[in-house]
């Protein structure tokens, strides 16, 4: 079994999708058969929504299988014992969950980062970086350990000035919209954004609203290298290390890069945000 919990899931889901496939269905004849929404083998296939008990003997039984239920559903029990574990994990506090990203970024070189919502934590603030991991922290009803994982983050921020690495960030113009905070957390964070398109190791695009797109991508995502891609989500941690799906990642980010602007332009759409945040 893959390291982590989403992962695992993924892993859980390919062999279903396998057992159909062998089994000469169709998602939607599955979904007829078991009497399910056309979208939930999709869901069960791609890792999004955990397969019960049920679900799996169902799946097995339509698709001529029963003989691998069993194995099935003990793969699907561990799969739940790794998110139970993973959030184990982050209950012992947000600080000891940030310095367990320290040892990745440190031996990074070329971080490729997209963010739809949020300013990415090595861009942002500390009072930005406060702000988000409070609500983090009620979310989730996690230690309140709040000054000590800012502490953490800006200590990784440490990386952005250290020779050769290369940072290459895509902000959705949303990212700038997004309230965190008050309107002073804001604007400090968005004059920090202004001050980042300076750094020669940071590239930084945005991507306007109306901008054309030309890939269908809409979920935040890291690269660390070429050797995995990181995706958190509220409930877990999405690890990508399979080098096929590092490289559709990767497609997807220099797709993005061409819908971004960069330099003057990217600095205008920052200034215009923090003109309409201040109303000056």
């Amino acid at each position: 079994m893959p390291g982590q919990p989403q992962e695992a899931r993924h892993a859980l889901g390919a062999r279903l999708r396998e057992i159909r496939l062998d089994a000469g269905l169709s998602a939607r004849e599955l979904a007829r058969l078991a009497g399910w929404h056309f979208t939930k083998v999709s869901k069960l296939e791609h890792g999004i929504r955990p397969p019960s008990r049920d679900d799996i003997r169902a799946w097995c039984l339509h698709c001529h299988a029963d003989i691998q239920a069993p194995d099935l559903i003990a793969v699907a029990r561990s799969v739940d014992a790794m998110y139970t574990e993973w959030r184990r994990k982050m209950r012992s506090g947000l600080k000891h969950f940030q310095d367990s990203y320290l040892p990745l970024y440190e031996q990074t070189a070329h971080f490729r980062a997209y963010e739809t919502f949020f300013v990415p934590d090595l861009l942002a603030t500390a009072s930005y970086t406060a702000a988000v991991l409070q609500r983090w922290a009620e979310l989730m009803e996690l230690p309140a350990d709040v000054d000590a994982a800012v502490a953490a983050r800006m200590q990784r921020q440490n990386v952005l000035y250290t020779r050769g690495r290369l940072f290459d960030v895509i902000l959705e113009e949303q990212v700038l919209r997004t309230q965190v905070g008050d309107t002073e957390v804001m604007a400090g964070q968005l004059d920090r954004l202004m001050a980042m398109t300076s750094v020669p190791a940071v590239r930084m695009g945005i991507i306007a609203a109306r901008a054309p797109r030309t890939t269908g991508i809409h979920s935040s995502f890291w690269i660390f290298d070429d050797s995995r891609v990181q995706v958190e989500t509220p409930s877990a941690l999405l690890v990508v290390t399979q080098p096929a799906e590092v490289s559709i990642y990767a497609q997807g980010f220099e797709a993005l890069q061409r819908s971004a602007e960069y330099g003057r332009n990217a600095r205008e759409l920052i200034a215009r945000s923090l003109r309409e945040l201040t109303g000056s």
